[in-house]
């Protein structure tokens, strides 16, 4: 089974949609995906996995806006409410435009991140379930503290994970940007520290966790936001791009000793959170992660 392309739908199991009053269990759940380069998306198949866990079916239409230079992200999502979809997922570079126009309606635990990569329509509400996502990995793969931890890119991912770092204890959290003003709106919402891109170097060799909030990596590219000779010495790593699995970052980082979470690893979590915030139904860890570990990238 492939990930559906741009422009096609899938259908497979689903839950009942969510709504102010609970739809019959037969009334699908509709919804997608809105981002850039988007064809390798594990979503979809992540969702009619659960759905079909839980006796319902999925409708699901990605919508892939990296050859739309005109895309109207506003009246894109009006028109999914108004056709009668359950809500949206929203990846890269939409993220912080669905927690502007999800504005007062974000759940309280995602207030305050200026990014959303989930819409629910009935009623409207705005979730981030990378930042849910992150906090259930991190004891289940990680399992140590975060120490200081140097961030590349400030961008919507970084606006979860980086309010989750501090959560989870986190002494330091330095972050930079190739958008200076970026790293600094972020480091003043989260209490972080911005640094200049050329002190990255420093931050890094200091750092006991590395992060890699930018798309460096995702293929087809194959960079890094961390050059080889940065690693060594620090205690992990993650990358929060999954599409591969072990990008050229995680693996300098394995081979240099680093305890590692992958994009992956928080894919499943976030799926799970995703899921539960378009149906109000939480699945049970112990058997959907194995089940989701089938999707695992190459």
């Amino acid at each position: 089974m492939t990930a559906p392309s741009s422009g096609q739908k899938y259908s497979g199991g689903a839950p009942e949609a969510r709504g102010a009053e609970p739809p019959s269990a037969l009334t699908p759940l509709r919804c997608g995906l809105i981002g850039e380069n988007i064809g390798r998306s594990r979503l979809a198949l992540a969702l009619a996995i659960m759905a079909e866990d839980h006796g319902g079916r999925l409708e699901f239409t990605p919508i892939d806006t990296a050859d739309d230079p005109s895309f109207d992200f506003d009246a894109t999502v009006a028109r999914l409410m108004a056709e009668g979809w359950t809500g949206v997922t929203v990846t890269h570079p939409w993220k912080t435009h669905a927690a502007a126009w999800a504005g007062a309606a974000m759940v309280p635990e995602a207030q305050g991140l200026g990014a959303s990569n989930t819409l629910t329509f009935h009623p409207v509400t705005g979730h981030n379930t990378d930042h849910a996502g992150f906090l259930a990995a991190w004891p289940a793969i990680l399992e140590r503290p975060p120490g200081r931890v140097a961030v590349a890119g400030a961008g919507g991912v970084a606006r979860a994970i980086v309010p989750a770092l501090i959560t989870l204890g986190a002494t330091e959290v330095s972050v930079w940007d190739l958008n200076p003003d970026a790293a600094t709106e972020l480091a003043a919402r989260t209490g972080a520290r911005a640094v200049a891109a050329d002190a990255a170097q420093a931050v890094t060799r200091a750092a006991d966790g590395l992060v890699n909030c930018t798309p460096r990596g995702m293929a087809p590219d194959t960079g890094s936001a961390f050059p080889a000779d940065w690693i060594g010495g620090q205690s992990w790593a993650f990358d929060a791009v999954y599409t591969p699995t072990e990008t050229p970052f995680l693996r300098t980082a394995r081979a240099a000793g680093l305890a590692v979470m992958t994009g992956f690893d928080l894919f499943r979590y976030m799926a799970m959170a995703s899921f539960a915030a378009y149906t109000g139904i939480r699945p049970d860890p112990a058997t959907t992660l194995p089940k989701l570990d089938a999707l695992k990238p190459e």
